[in-house]
């Protein structure tokens, strides 16, 4: 399921970047969040991580050069830091549900990544649209 799931997003992102030229958050991103999505708070997690690292790192470009693989680099490995120490927190607050995770290691870096490039809105809706629609096909196709 995760390998249709995979598959359905790098062929929905390919598309929305090549007729419409928006991103969607890295191409895994949608099929991921598509199998999370019955976790409301999961999703909701990764997408204030995504944020956390988009900040993080436009505060970085301040004062470090950061365009192209650099960036990328930058906001995946801000990404792993940011999904370490939310793990490391965790444990400490036991009053927060245990729903509140990050949907994969690299997906916040990826959508963060995005972000940078077409803003934060843009990407939120194109991932998430993304995500519904490998979602659909994975009900319509009975794989859910």
């Amino acid at each position: 399921m995760i390998q249709s799931a995979v598959f359905l997003s790098i062929v929905l992102g390919f598309l929305s970047h090549e007729f419409l030229g928006i991103a969607t958050g890295g191409l895994i991103s949608g099929g991921y969040l598509a199998l999370n999505m019955a976790q409301p708070l999961r999703l909701a997690s990764t997408y204030l991580a995504s944020i956390l690292v988009f900040l993080l790192v436009r505060l970085m470009s301040r004062h470090i050069i950061l365009f192209g693989y650099r960036r990328f680099m930058a906001s995946i490995l801000t990404g792993l830091v940011m999904i370490w120490l939310f793990e490391k927190l965790m444990p400490v607050m036991p009053y927060i549900d245990q729903d509140i995770r990050v949907v994969g290691y690299i997906i916040p870096g990826l959508i963060a990544n995005d972000m940078l490039r077409q803003g934060v809105i843009k990407t939120t809706l194109a991932s998430l649209l993304s995500a519904a629609a490998v979602r659909a096909v994975l009900i319509i196709g009975g794989a859910l």
